[in-house]
């Protein structure tokens, strides 16, 4: 049986007396820093959160960074779990829903991907419109817990037309290209064979990664607006001659992550400070 969450919400609230986030960040491969800019951060392990699962993936701090960015209160996720680590899909809902419960009413996700339109190039950045999960897990299966949500969940709305909209904006203020796409999610974490990536480009995939689904679906289903963005390091296998490698997603992410740096800021400074959008 899944953890429950609670005992983490309440951890968050006991670190961080009279401290109530609004919004979620979830920082993936190559983003971490991030985190860096937020204000008069707390600082809390994971390993202090119960049931709070660790990542061992280079470029993961693992750890909760809560504090103010752009005047809004933030709970920032510095790093995540993959089901390609071994965990259950089960243990990825929990930080979502801890978070959900300690006061978060949306959720923005960040990762970095590979690209699968030669118009989307390395080093840019691209928002979900949507996604198509192939990772062959769900992190809902099982006992459906009705204090988050229904049993069968929509997902027409997988990601919020309006939060997409202000990042658009924000993004044309600050002259950074921000592209629109589909992202699709696989289990990994071996990167893909050409002959896949001609499949999922077929499938109308824009965008090839190993994360950011299973928390989209948890923060869904608890009724969190949810926005992405991905950090595009390379152009997917068979697009190119070059070799694919992590430590090309952590070197080009981080080029990408100072445009992110630059908008996550300004797509905050547009929200409400009392409803978080």
């Amino acid at each position: 049986m899944a953890q429950d969450p609670n005992a983490a919400a309440q951890a968050i609230h006991a670190k961080a007396p009279g401290f109530h986030p609004h919004v979620a960040l979830v920082l993936g491969t190559g983003i971490g820093a991030l985190a860096e800019a937020i204000e008069d951060p707390t600082i809390i392990d994971y390993g202090d959160l119960s049931g709070f699962p660790r990542s061992a993936v280079e470029g993961h701090a693992g750890r909760l960074v809560l504090g103010k960015l752009s005047g809004v209160p933030v709970a920032c996720m510095q790093g995540r779990v993959h089901l390609y680590e071994g965990h259950p899909a089960a243990d990825l809902a929990l930080p979502i829903r801890a978070l959900r419960l300690a006061g978060c009413e949306t959720l923005v996700l960040t990762n970095a991907a590979g690209s699968l339109n030669a118009e989307f190039l390395p080093g840019s950045l691209m928002m979900l419109s949507d996604h198509i999960n192939m990772t062959g897990a769900n992190p809902l299966i099982g006992a459906n817990d009705e204090r988050f949500g229904p049993r069968f969940p929509d997902m027409t709305m997988a990601y919020d037309r309006g939060l997409r909209r202000r990042f658009a904006d924000a993004a044309t203020a600050l002259g950074i290209t921000l592209h629109e796409g589909v992202y699709l999610a696989l289990l990994g974490p071996n990167f893909e064979t050409p002959a896949e990536i001609r499949a999922f480009r077929t499938l109308g995939a824009d965008a090839v990664g190993m994360s950011t689904v299973p928390e989209c679906l948890v923060a869904r289903h608890c009724g969190m607006r949810v926005a992405a963005i991905s950090t595009l390091t390379n152009l997917a296998a068979g697009m190119t001659d070059e070799e694919l490698s992590h430590e090309q997603s952590l070197t080009v992410g981080a080029e990408a992550a100072k445009d992110l740096g630059r908008l996550l800021p300004a797509f905050l400074a547009s929200l409400s400070p009392d409803t978080g959008g």
